[in-house]
């Protein structure tokens, strides 16, 4: 899970809230996608919850290999006034791919084809390349490759009703490392108990600052055009 200090490490100036605010949400994203199924049905508490919940969740994601879904992503800092609201839509087809398109309030696209980012903002003639190599290798080590125990070597994990939402379960992961959690000191999945998927999910970080993402309209295995992830066009000003 050492993915979270590079995230951590994007949001740590001025410009946290801006330029890659999204790049590192993308990430999360791609992360997280191993994990965004889990059963319905709750099982008996105890030390062993998470792990069933874990492995009956793998079972159900092992056929999911695309996903598109709308999202509204909710920033909240001590350098904002108030809470910035944005909207747009995602594609994910795994194992590396992820596409962000945000609409509103402006226009950016945020894409990951697997060892590359590309940030595209044409109202802040903004076209960035990144080397995501060492990230999506940690991905691959603390998500796709890991199994509870490994989790828990670097989360407390819990399965909770705090902060309720309707039809979903909720589970937060709790960083034991100093490394992490002088970045990151919370991360909250919300999972739909009907689909089995991924319907919210909050980063807290050490600062106080927060980002939500809440999907919707969320289709597993759907049919995407040969161009959804094709890299965005480049501007000039």
């Amino acid at each position: 899970m050492d993915v979270t200090i590079w995230i951590m490490g994007h949001q740590r100036n001025s410009r946290a809230t801006a330029r890659p605010a999204a790049a590192c949400l993308a990430v999360c994203v791609a992360a997280v996608m191993s994990i965004t199924a889990v059963p319905a049905q709750r099982p008996p508490a105890g030390s062993t919850a998470f792990d069933e919940l874990y492995r009956r969740g793998q079972l159900a994601n092992a056929g999911l290999k695309t996903l598109t879904a709308r999202f509204t992503e909710t920033t909240t800092s001590s350098l904002l006034t108030r809470p910035l609201v944005e909207q747009g839509t995602l594609a994910v087809e795994r194992p590396t791919k992820v596409v962000l398109h945000y609409t509103v309030p402006d226009t950016r696209t945020v894409l990951i084809d697997g060892d590359r980012l590309v940030l595209s903002w044409p109202d802040r003639n903004i076209n960035d390349t990144k080397n995501i190599k060492q990230v999506q290798s940690r991905v691959q080590k603390y998500f796709v490759d890991s199994n509870p125990a490994e989790l828990r070597k670097s989360f407390d994990i819990e399965v909770i009703d705090a902060e309720r939402r309707a039809g979903t379960d909720h589970i937060s992961l709790l960083p034991k490392r100093k490394q992490i959690r002088e970045g990151l000191t919370r991360l909250d999945l919300w999972v739909d108990q009907r689909t089995l998927l991924l319907a919210a999910m909050r980063m807290t970080f050490a600062n106080g600052d927060s980002k939500l993402m809440t999907l919707d309209n969320v289709v597993p295995n759907a049919v995407l055009d040969p161009m959804t992830f094709a890299e965005p066009h480049r501007t000039t000003r």
